[in-house]
């Protein structure tokens, strides 16, 4: 971050390159269109240089980028939605299609399309985006307790679930 800001160009371009794949994965997921994507990463990478010089992080980078990504990728899926006229199919993850087979994830999209938005969110950032407790609450900006109890309901939802067990059973 020192070397970013005093202008380190080259400093900015080791950070773009250690989390574009993750901001990526991130925008995708919220957008379901690569293309949004790809405008997502672009738009969360100019907000970060715009915070530059004088930014001071205070968590992970990824903690301090969610909030971004997220946010972005709600509108650029809003502004899809207008100008195609409706909502299309988004996945609630990304996988390539050489680790899954695209019935495995409409399966597992489907099991997890039964979470209400905000467990599915916090179960995806925690298992997915791999960010602790402490991070889910500071990225949402919601009490650690908050965080605990959706992460707490989401899993026992997945473990309760007859779609998990059929999923795991290669019932799919």
């Amino acid at each position: 971050m020192a070397a970013i800001n005093s202008g380190d160009q080259a400093a900015f371009a080791v950070l773009y390159h250690r989390h574009k794949d993750w901001v990526h994965s991130l925008a995708f997921r919220f957008t379901g269109n690569h293309d949004d994507a790809l405008d997502v990463m672009q738009e969360t990478f100019s907000y970060l240089v715009r915070k530059f010089p004088g930014f001071e992080l205070t968590a992970r980078m990824t903690t301090f980028l969610y909030p971004a990504v997220k946010n972005l990728s709600i509108a650029a899926r809003k502004k899809r939605q207008r100008s195609t006229g409706g909502g299309e199919n988004l996945d609630l993850f990304c996988a390539d299609e050489d680790d899954q087979t695209h019935s495995e994830r409409e399966d597992f999209a489907a099991l997890l399309s039964g979470l209400s938005d905000s467990h599915r969110e916090i179960l995806l950032m925690r298992f997915v985006d791999d960010l602790t407790q402490p991070e889910i609450a500071q990225a949402l900006k919601l009490p650690l307790g908050t965080v605990k109890s959706r992460l707490h309901h989401a899993v026992n939802a997945v473990r309760n679930s007859p779609a998990l067990a059929a999923f795991l059973n290669g019932g799919h």
